[in-house]
């Protein structure tokens, strides 16, 4: 790590979730019926979600309401501008399953320890600030999940930093039919949903922001995709059994609108590391564009689709 802001830790912070927070989140990201061990806690293999740390550094603590622009403003990465949070949406997001977290953090202290991996200058497009964030039991430093993202400051540019590194593809397979696809359904509601986890961003909840940023109105969180996607995938090749998908990762290519249908088309690649299979994939707006790009799983396929746990 080089480069303005590059190195930088933030302050720790506590992060906590009940179990309904976990059912909340089940809900939000296409869970169904017959995945009931993320869907009643009484299940006997009841479990997280894989991807649920992915919005615990929104949550924090706090089971309530929070202001997301204060929020986003209360720390200046040093050495680089001040950028607007009102004006912000994800680049791509990377995460780790390192461990399995507990369905309710109660009876432990988890923290989240989260450090700047660089700040890039993109030009009059905008800037890029790449940070690395951890799920770490306070109490062992054990790390439970690593995730890495990028978030995109939209005509925040031309400040003289670093343009960054390029970063590496994962196209989907040439000449090869999807192995899967599968598809989720959004609403008008579906966004209006999925905050309530603890992402509070204005931009998608009421019009205003949006029309600023050039989307003519609200639009579907980037996460709120990236985990629907998830959920198709390790429901369509991991038969919805947590223990088998090792990471995920995906580019926010286009925006969503509340009431999209998207359709993901799924590649499994024969590729193994460490005993993990790289599944490769994308995501459209049905009838339209590319939304999630650059999509990568490891994973332990199960043959015959989902499994009933």
């Amino acid at each position: 790590m080089s480069g303005p802001g590059a190195g930088f830790e933030y302050p720790r912070q506590e992060v906590s979730w009940l179990k309904r927070d976990v059912l909340l989140f089940a809900n939000s990201i296409g869970c169904t019926a017959d995945e009931l061990h993320f869907l009643y806690e009484l299940h006997p293999n009841f479990a997280v979600f894989p991807t649920y740390p992915i919005i615990l550094p929104f949550k924090k603590t706090t089971q309530e309401v929070i202001d997301f622009y204060a929020s986003q403003n209360a720390i200046q990465i040093p050495g680089v501008p001040k950028f607007d949070p009102k004006r912000v949406v994800d680049g791509q997001r990377l995460i780790t399953f390192l461990k399995p977290l507990p369905t309710t953090s109660a009876g432990k202290t988890f923290e989240l320890r989260s450090k700047v991996i660089g700040v890039y200058d993109k030009g009059k497009a905008g800037s890029v600030v790449e940070t690395q964030q951890e799920i770490v039991d306070k109490a062992t430093g054990e790390v439970y999940t690593r995730m890495v993202g990028s978030a995109f400051y939209v005509g925040q540019g031309n400040w003289g930093g670093p343009k960054g590194p390029a970063t590496e593809s994962f196209p989907p397979p040439q000449g090869k039919k999807p192995d899967a696809v599968v598809s989720h359904q959004t609403t008008a509601e579906s966004a209006l949903l999925y905050r309530l986890n603890g992402d509070y961003n204005p931009l998608h909840a009421t019009p205003e922001p949006g029309k600023k940023m050039g989307f003519g109105g609200a639009i579907m969180h980037g996460l709120s995709s990236w985990n629907f996607a998830a959920h198709g995938i390790l429901k369509a090749i991991g038969g919805s059994d947590p223990n088998n998908i090792k990471e995920f990762q995906c580019r926010f290519a286009s925006p969503v609108k509340p009431g999209d249908k998207l359709v993901t088309e799924i590649w499994k690649t024969g590729i193994l590391k460490d005993g993990w299979e790289e599944i490769r994939f994308q995501t459209k707006v049905e009838g339209g564009k590319v939304c999630l790009s650059n999509g990568r799983a490891l994973m332990k396929p199960v043959s015959g689709g989902a499994s009933k746990l």
